[in-house]
């Protein structure tokens, strides 16, 4: 990953309707999101220039604005123009769209009512999440003692950037132990997801993955669970305990930023990479290729 700071760069950036120069693209530092978490954010992947599944993100950046209890001030249509025209001034090729909203600063109260609401979207080269062979090798994960909360104590079905604060001490937890990245559980003690992607296991050649109903369903998540239905593979979304690890044949991750990541060890319990991950691998790679060339 490059390692140019993200606040020192050439280019533009789309706030609130229009185009800024990259390093002025600022928000107060009272502003309220910053201090109590209303903000939420997408991610969204550009392939040969083109976005991938845009409308879906948009929409579910408005959803995502409605569990926290404010209102985008631009349509997803407009955003996703927004979006494009942002790709086009920075001449992404494959790269990654972010697309963030926040409470503004007029009060600093715990209330949020009130406060105005930003939005601003940023795009930057970004082919791989992983450097080096990670996709050929596969990663390493780390069960974290963090979990993902219940969905009556967060809103869980919100990509809020306040529930990312759990994934980043989870991350942060596994890269010191010498992991790429963190596997949670839920409140529950289930299985659940990693810090920024979703969890698959392939038994006996059939995909099982977590119930979505303490994190995010996953866009990327879904299209794989469409393609593996597609291809006759048998698809089981249910409650998984830990230790069914032990009965996987192989682990992968799908997210907007991982794509079909596989996993090679979790907690020192080794993985291969199969013919069920390498086949979704393909035929995600494949579908995102396809659909943006029309």
């Amino acid at each position: 990953m490059t390692t140019v700071p993200f606040d020192d760069r050439d280019g533009v950036i789309w706030l609130d309707g229009a185009f800024v120069p990259w390093r002025d693209a600022h928000l107060h530092v009272l502003s309220h999101g910053l201090h109590y978490g209303g903000g939420i954010f997408e991610g969204i992947r550009v392939y040969d220039g083109r976005p991938f599944k845009a409308a879906e993100h948009f929409q579910r950046l408005h959803t995502s604005a409605g569990e926290l209890n404010f209102r985008i001030p631009f349509s997803p249509a407009e955003l996703d123009a927004a979006m494009r025209e942002t790709v086009r001034q920075q001449g992404i090729v494959d790269g990654y769209v972010r697309p963030v909203a926040w409470r503004g600063s007029e009060q600093i109260s715990v209330s949020g009512a009130g406060t105005s609401v930003h939005v601003a979207i940023a795009a930057w080269e970004w082919p791989h999440v992983f450097s080096g062979d990670a996709h050929s090798r596969g990663i390493r994960l780390h069960t974290s003692r963090w979990r993902r909360p219940s969905p009556d104590t967060a809103p869980v079905r919100a990509k809020a950037a306040s529930l990312y604060n759990i994934c980043t001490l989870a991350r942060d937890e596994a890269e010191a132990a010498g992991c790429d990245d963190a596997l949670l559980l839920d409140f529950r003690g289930y299985l659940a997801e990693a810090t920024g992607a979703n969890l698959f296991l392939v038994i006996d050649g059939a995909l099982h993955t977590p119930t979505a109903d303490t994190f995010l369903n996953g866009i990327t998540r879904q299209t794989v669970l469409a393609l593996a239905r597609e291809l006759g593979i048998p698809v089981h979304e249910r409650h998984i305990q830990p230790e069914e690890l032990q009965r996987a044949d192989e682990v992968f991750l799908t997210g907007t930023a991982y794509e079909v990541q596989p996993v090679r060890a979790v907690d020192g319990h080794s993985f291969e990479i199969g013919s069920v991950t390498t086949t979704l691998s393909k035929a995600y790679t494949d579908l995102t290729r396809s659909m943006v060339a029309h």
